[in-house]
């Protein structure tokens, strides 16, 4: 294995060349403008997600009012957008801010080290294909790589699998010769992507089942928003853009305060939408009535009606049910029905990775991450100038990710105003009580939860998952809140004399 010894400092080190990490990188750019920044982005393209995932018919699960960044109105017809256009508006974000010009390809992030003495972060990144190994310094870490481990997708071990002989496959690792036409599929699984597969592969396959032991709960809006579309016909494009950025944001709120306000009502609404949707006589009670609430999941969306027209077309079906083994053939479920299938897809969920999946340490002491408090929902108590951008879950992702660059930018200038170099979230606070870092019953967040940072049972150590609220606390509240602490410079060696740190009530 090479190893390039000779360290590359700059300012900030923001990891991942995807949704978040360009966007990072311009607000660092238009708010801190002195800063230096090199972007280490482990694959060989800029996109993240939206190069990765090659699936059929991959779109978007929120409209790209809310998923667009707030300073970059997103023009094309359709809200709900698919794959392909996303990672154009991505890639057209960095090339035209010149954010690409700042990006290491190929620089797989394996871990991050913080000295005090120092007052710096030594990244050490790895090349998948050479295992050269190269060295960075920075005096901020911002983590952009997502929630998810870009290796593989999370696939069950599935009993009798060794005996089928069709085709297995999971959409994050989507064979570019899979030719599903004409062929019986079926899909695994009831979350947004199962969502998304089945009512475009059934297009051209002789039958696509979607196979799921307990349903999700799923809206249908239009894939185009025709107020939005109008607005752009008579107003400048940052104008419509922000008055329908802010109106699905209020619709989205309201929607989920009522879930959780009045969630049996809330239930039965959108289960008598759906029924609206599908056949007369179509059993609705077993295929889309979940037994949880609303938004103890994500709601799924159906752009169009798209996945009910398929069903009521006959070109799709729904079986809820488990599974007993597959066969030669296909699969074997519990109810004694079977199932045959030329090409079985296993949309069962991502793997969930805690801090992109860096070996964290500070001043030489391992940080696990399960064991920190996490601050304003992006720095980590007792973790020195780091924070990772991660999205809601309740809307969407990028709305968080702004507010997001909009605080690391704050905190930036104010340090450099005060002459800081160092900011750690401390919690002094003996009535904070530890609580999941979500609240989520999905199965693949409950298999990782466990392994990662906690919240806290108040302000500003809890998340709320509210845009609104965040606002204010992220790009008006006070950077010196009692919680931060700051020093000046960094704490020398115990023969010398070491720095205090400043720990301030208010600006």
């Amino acid at each position: 294995m090479a190893i390039q010894l000779q360290a590359e400092h700059f300012d900030v080190v923001i990891v991942g060349a995807g949704l978040s990490g360009i966007g990072a990188a311009h607000h660092l750019q238009a708010k801190c403008p002195g800063k230096t920044y090199v972007i280490l982005e482990g694959r060989e393209a800029i996109g993240g997600t939206w190069d990765l995932f090659r699936y059929p018919g991959i779109r978007s699960d929120s409209d790209m009012y809310t998923l667009g960044y707030n300073f970059r109105p997103w023009k094309e017809q359709k809200a709900i957008a698919d794959g392909p256009s996303i990672l154009k508006y991505i890639r057209d974000t960095a090339s035209e801010g010149g954010i690409d010009r700042h990006i290491r390809f190929r620089h797989l992030v394996k871990s991050a080290a913080w000295s005090t003495a120092e007052a710096r972060w030594t990244v050490e990144t790895a090349d998948a294909a050479t295992g050269e190994v190269r060295r960075f310094t920075c005096g901020f870490l911002f983590l952009c790589g997502g929630y998810y481990s870009y290796e593989s997708g999370y696939m069950p071990d599935f009993p009798g699998l060794d005996r089928y002989k069709g085709r297995l496959v999971h959409p994050q690792q989507w064979p570019a010769d899979l030719d599903y036409a004409g062929k019986r599929v079926v899909v695994i699984g009831s979350g947004a992507t199962a969502v998304t597969l089945v009512p475009e592969m059934a297009k051209t396959a002789a039958h696509v089942t979607m196979l799921q032991r307990s349903p999700t709960y799923m809206v249908s809006r239009p894939a185009e928003d025709k107020l939005a579309n109008r607005l752009r016909s008579f107003l400048p494009a940052k104008a419509a853009y922000w008055l329908t950025r802010w109106k699905n944001v209020l619709l989205g709120m309201f929607f989920y305060r009522l879930s959780r306000k009045k969630p049996e009502q809330v239930k039965q609404r959108m289960i008598a939408m759906v029924k609206e949707q599908l056949p007369a006589g179509y059993d609705v009670a077993t295929h889309f009535t979940p037994a949880y609430n609303p938004w103890d999941q994500r709601v799924c969306l159906v752009p169009d009606a798209d996945m009910f027209k398929a069903i009521s077309g006959g070109r799709a079906e729904i079986a809820t049910d488990h599974i007993e083994t597959f066969t030669e053939t296909g699969l074997k479920l519990k109810s004694g029905r079977t199932l045959d299938a030329d090409v079985v897809v296993s949309a069962t969920g991502l793997r969930l990775e805690v801090w992109n999946g860096l070996a964290v340490s500070v001043d030489g002491a391992a940080v696990d991450p399960a064991k920190t408090l996490s601050y304003k929902g992006m720095m980590y108590s007792g973790v020195p100038n780091l924070a990772s951008s991660f999205g809601y879950t309740n809307a969407s992702w990028t709305l968080k990710c702004d507010l997001t660059c909009d605080y690391v930018c704050r905190l930036l200038k104010h340090m450099d105003a005060k002459g800081y170099v160092q900011c750690t979230p401390r919690n002094d606070d003996p009535t904070v009580e530890e609580e999941p870092w979500l609240d989520f019953s999905s199965g693949y967040v409950q298999r990782a939860i466990a392994k990662f940072p906690k919240q806290g049972s108040k302000t500003p150590w809890k998340l709320y998952q509210n845009y609104a609220r965040d606002i204010m606390a992220l790009r008006y509240g006070r950077i010196e809140d009692g919680v931060l602490e700051f020093a000046r410079r960094p704490a020398a060696p115990k023969t010398a004399v070491s720095a205090e740190p400043v720990r301030e009530a208010a600006e």
